[in-house]
């Protein structure tokens, strides 16, 4: 190719420092808000990346190459700029320039168009093209001041994952100096088995409805877990569209039907382990539920006990007699609510806890009608499982018969053992389950992964679809919208 410098007329003249301040020019006028767009205002410099005085690199066609199976994965070449930058290569390759396409500006204009597509398709493909962490976090008000300004969201994803970082996008631009584009864009492919298998599911229609649910689920499957899911141990999965518990530990599974939150306390997407539970639990209520359904009945004697409920100060651990207690005080933060353990506590006789900030858990529950329902979004954000004593029989590591008959007792099964047929003889008093089984240890613990895939496997391993009871996946799709128009 002849040199752009040898070039005489005024459209063909290659100067650096013209091309330098065209890129500031487009950067200033760009108003694209995706964070790639941001990072590569942030960390681009203007300098040539894609070209020299002596054309453009041949790194430009191996991200063109990329860009044009965009749409085997969903999205649009458009939202690329794959034409603009296609015309524009085309102009510094033939020379195609004229006083409406002068080479500083096209020049400026290829560069940083390849900058900021580069950026996009990395950033997406390696940390996925929505950030759930920021999406979710954002979606459901918990709190406003007296002025309507959001003081708290609810919180509702706390998974460790991979996120880009300032610093991503300045190595990004650095292989690309260095000539390591296409080793790059093999790394930032997803390897998920899932996601794999949902590609090939991508229907050509782009307008169906069915095609936005494989894309919203591709997308799910970039985001990278700090702790993948394991495919090999123990391991619990909860999958809330689906309203169902999967446990699995190698060719053995145990699988239910649970109870998740409603569309208004819905139940977070989280990454924890199972370490304890506790057999005929007390139910401290949370503030919230205080808040909304308890502290209308401040003074009805007959209501707290109907319902089992202690009025505890916290500071005296006295127990205060339910006539003498006002609203404001059920609000004041002071005083604890619990329901006594037993028959009829709403987390049923065994829970299942994890450390996580939402002070949500596994549960059985005194109202197991709720599992006759096909949509089973009911519950203030933990899970109900309809197979407690199965789970707690899962999650203990070889398990004697005593320990779990102890277990079975305290959650009013019939004893299965000579010992546990004894105890009850000399236990008749129901009050003395609390001495038998309290808290019972999980070692080693469990892992659990409460998630919401509308497109997953189910027990049989047969891939379904299943409702999007709290509209994530559109919640999905409308962020996605920049790679997509």
């Amino acid at each position: 190719m002849e040199a752009f410098s040898d070039m005489k007329t005024p459209a063909f003249v290659f100067s650096p420092q013209a091309i330098g301040d065209n890129i500031k020019k487009l950067m200033a006028e760009d108003r694209q808000q995706t964070e790639a767009d941001k990072q590569a205002r942030a960390c681009y410099e203007g300098h040539l990346l894609w070209m020299d005085e002596y054309g453009v690199d041949e790194q430009a066609d191996t991200l063109l190459s990329w860009l044009h199976t965009v749409g085997e994965i969903g999205l649009t070449e458009r939202s690329f700029g794959v034409e603009q930058i296609e015309n524009d290569l085309k102009r510094m390759r033939t020379l195609s320039f004229d006083d409406a396409n002068p080479i500083n500006m096209v020049a400026a204009r290829l560069d940083y168009q390849l900058t900021k597509a580069c950026l996009r398709y990395c950033y997406g493909q390696r940390f996925g093209f929505v950030n759930p962490h920021r999406v979710f976090n954002h979606l459901d008000i918990e709190k406003q001041d007296d002025s309507n300004r959001i003081v708290q969201y609810r919180g509702l994803f706390d998974v460790a994952m991979d996120l880009p970082t300032a610093q991503y996008a300045a190595d990004v631009l650095r292989k690309v100096a260095n000539n390591s584009l296409p080793v790059l864009l093999r790394e930032v492919q997803p390897t998920d088995a899932n996601y794999l298998y949902l590609k090939q599911q991508l229907p050509k229609d782009t307008s169906s409805a069915y095609r936005r649910r494989i894309v919203a689920n591709m997308e799910r499957c970039r985001w990278r877990r700090h702790e993948p899911i394991a495919t090999q141990g123990k391991r619990i999965i909860v999958n809330i569209p689906a309203f169902h518990l999967y446990a699995y530990n190698g060719s053995e599974l145990l699988d239910m039907r649970v109870v998740c939150g409603a569309r208004t306390t819905k139940s977070p997407q989280l990454t924890s382990k199972i370490e304890w539970m506790e057999v005929n639990p007390q139910w401290v209520i949370p503030m919230s539920i205080i808040k909304n359904e308890v502290c209308g009945r401040a003074g009805d004697s007959a209501y707290f006990a109907r319902h089992r409920y202690d009025i505890v100060d916290k500071e005296t651990q006295q127990v205060l007699n339910p006539a003498s207690v006002s609203r404001q005080m059920l609000l004041s933060g002071k005083y604890r609510i619990a329901q006594k353990g037993g028959a009829g506590n709403s987390l049923g006789r065994i829970v299942f806890r994890f450390r996580n900030r939402y002070s949500v858990y596994l549960h059985d529950t005194s109202t197991p009608s709720a599992f006759e329902r096909e949509v089973r979004a009911l519950s203030h954000g933990c899970v109900r499982v309809s197979k407690p004593f199965e789970l707690a029989n899962f999650v203990l590591d070889n398990p004697d018969e005593w320990l779990l008959d102890r277990i079975g007792i305290g959650m009013g099964k019939q004893p299965q053992t000579n010992q546990g047929r004894n105890w009850l003889r000399a236990h008749p008093d129901k009050d003395d389950l609390k001495k038998l089984i309290g808290y019972v240890g999980v070692k080693p613990h469990v892992p659990l992964y409460i998630i919401y895939n509308t497109m997953w496997p189910d027990e049989s391993g047969v891939w379904r679809e299943w409702p999007d009871v709290y509209g994530y996946d559109d919640v999905i799709w409308k962020q996605m919208q920049p790679y997509l128009q």
